[in-house]
Order: structure tokens, then sequence, then C-alpha cells
């Protein structure tokens, strides 16, 4: 008896080692995604880059300043997300459609743990869409892209 309990407990912290192991491979290959600042395309954001050109959060921890010169949507996603697998299309059809008036960033929250922390990040896909001036009006959850067009010419890009 007390040997079946030794194989299960064996087998148990097994189990939780290589749990630990995949998820830490997991996050170590998010943050490995080359980040491309590719033309009519979403950008992927470090949080450096976020730091500089979107928010300073460390700075401003209660306050919302956005940073850029143009308005902005922001997509917090994760690789293995299947509702954000069906924004990311959409999502670079509207950095084309809007190329030169509106800013598309993308920030993967398991390689940005620290962004996603400090916005309250609880489910995803969450859509921040950021005036010049303001808070960011933000979203849950999949949407069209007739409902980004009319969030974007009814809140971002209203005069």
């Amino acid at each position: 008896m007390e040997k079946k309990v030794y194989i299960y407990i064996g087998i148990m912290v097994a189990l939780m080692f290589a749990s630990v192991v995949w998820i830490n491979r997991e996050k170590e290959m998010a943050r490995k995604v080359v980040y491309s600042d590719e033309k009519m395309a979403p950008i992927h954001l470090t949080k450096a880059k976020f730091l500089s050109i979107v928010a300073n959060f460390q700075k401003n921890p209660n306050d919302w300043k956005y940073l850029g010169d143009k308005p902005c949507i922001i997509d917090f996603y994760a690789s293995w997300c299947g509702p954000c697998k069906l924004v990311a299309p959409i999502m670079a059809d509207l950095a084309k459609d809007y190329d030169g008036r509106i800013y598309f960033y993308k920030v993967d929250i398991d390689a940005e743990e620290e962004i996603a922390g400090a916005y309250g990040i609880q489910s995803i896909p969450t859509i921040f869409f950021c005036p010049l001036n303001g808070a960011p009006q933000v979203i849950n959850g999949v949407m069209t892209k007739e409902a980004f067009e009319k969030t974007i010419t009814g809140f971002l890009m209203k005069k």
C-alpha cells in the first residue's frame, strides 16, 4: 500500500513539474516573437515601446495619458486564444483601411504580463479605442468589422 502512495506522489510531482516547464516554455516563445513595424499592419508592442508611444503606466499609474499623435486601437490578445484569432484579420484589414489616420497595436498578454496587469486585462480579446484626449473606450470580446468601424467613426474620429 505504501509503495502505491509513493508511486502516485511521484507521478503527481512529475506532472506538476512538466506543467511548469511547459508554461514557462510557452511564455518564452511568446517573448521571442519578432515584433515588426510593417506599414499597414498592426504593430506588436513590447513594454518599452508601450511606455514610450502609448501610455506610461509606471509614471502615471492612476491616470490614462495617451502619448500618440493619432488615435489608436490596442488589441490585447494571446496566441492560443481562439476568439483573438478571429479579431486578428479584422485588425489587419482596418490597419490598411485607416493607414495614416489611426495606429493599430497588439499586445500579447503572455509576453507582456505587466502591461496586462496594469490595465486589469482579465478576458481576451480586450480592445482599447484610444482617442487623442480622454480615456479609452474598452470593449471585451470579439467584434465584427462593422462594429469596429462604428466605434471608430462614432468615438475615435469624432471631432
